[in-house]
């Protein structure tokens, strides 16, 4: 009898450490966050980056989708790089950062030796796109009057942009041109990262300007402006967004996507890109994300890990052949 109860209890503690082992084991399968996530902006407040940053993190803690708290810090420089070198130093699932086309464009022209395979793509919430806009007074009322004068004289006609030679403002604005059939390699990019672009326009100094269609609503608004063209396939809704034609409707094939959405560190652990995966799913369906969208005239553009890594890499490849024929890669 006795031995029988010894066996029994080397069994029982067998099982009690084999139910211990799996417990143990489906723990490392989840990873909940302790303390405060971080997310940085690459760039000063104001614009995409800081809007989309600050609004996650809004609606995150308003409909109690992350129950721990959410900062936003901004990191400007280098057209994203300085916030991209930030965030490779860390190698923590608290720092999250939000992006768009110049993590792609700035180490392909060689303005950062980081590029979108050193960190790891979660989500991608929204799709903001581009818009080509002049003086109120300016001669032209649409892109193909705008075009056909650059096609006679492509460097009498300076355009401004917010972002660096080779970066986001100037490969928007080529994109289209290069539809029209202007001669992308002679176009005069003026750059203005200090935030006097659309002061430049206003005083004459340059003729276009190319920037995000969000940035143009309060100008036409007040009359200051006029869009001649956007870069979505098909008209936006709202107020005043509605009244911007397409590039595509006035006969120029062109379209191009403002992609915006979140990155971790390199290497992030599964669990916690599992966690930040399913989360930012949940915002990009509530009701309160769907506000912000509707505030900032933004399209819905949802993609998780996998199909965000295969879209960035068709994109990459892209850019690439634009930037070589400009005489920009890297």
């Amino acid at each position: 009898m006795k031995k029988f109860l010894s066996v029994m209890s080397v069994f029982i503690l067998l099982f009690v450490a084999a139910c211990s082992n799996d417990s143990t084991a489906s723990g490392d399968d989840t990873w909940e966050p302790e303390k405060t996530i971080e997310i940085v902006a690459p760039a000063g407040p104001g614009g995409g980056w800081d809007t989309t940053a600050r609004m996650a993190a809004k609606i995150f803690e308003e409909e109690e989708i992350i129950d721990q708290g959410l900062g936003v810090v901004n990191k400007p420089g280098g057209g994203g790089a300085v916030a991209w070198a930030y965030i490779h130093g860390k190698d923590s699932p608290y720092n999250l950062f939000v992006n768009s086309p110049p993590l792609l464009l700035v180490p392909l022209n060689g303005q950062s030796e980081y590029t979108f395979n050193d960190f790891t793509p979660i989500s991608n919430l929204i799709a903001d796109y581009a818009a080509i806009a002049v003086s109120a007074d300016a001669e032209w009322d649409n892109l193909n009057e705008l075009f056909e004068d650059m096609k006679k004289d492509p460097e009498s006609i300076a355009v401004v942009g917010a972002s660096s030679p080779g970066s986001m403002d100037h490969i928007q604005f080529v994109h289209v041109a290069k539809a029209a059939g202007v001669d992308i390699t002679k176009i005069k990019y003026v750059s203005d990262q200090d935030g006097g672009a659309l002061t430049q326009l206003l005083n004459g100094s340059v003729e276009v300007f190319s920037t995000g269609v969000a940035e143009t609503v309060e100008q036409v608004r007040a009359g200051n402006i006029k869009v001649l063209g956007i870069t979505s396939e098909e008209r936006l809704t709202g107020e005043v967004l509605e009244d911007f034609p397409t590039a595509i409707e006035q006969g120029i094939d062109a379209s191009f996507i403002n992609w915006r959405g979140f990155f971790g560190p390199a290497d992030m652990d599964q669990a916690a890109l599992d966690y930040y995966e399913q989360k930012f799913k949940e915002l990009n369906d509530s009701e309160g994300w769907a506000g912000v969208r509707e505030q900032y005239g933004w399209s819905e553009m949802y993609m998780d890990h996998e199909e965000y890594v295969d879209f960035l890499t068709e994109q990459e490849k892209e850019m690439k052949a634009l930037l070589d024929e400009l005489g920009l890669g890297n």
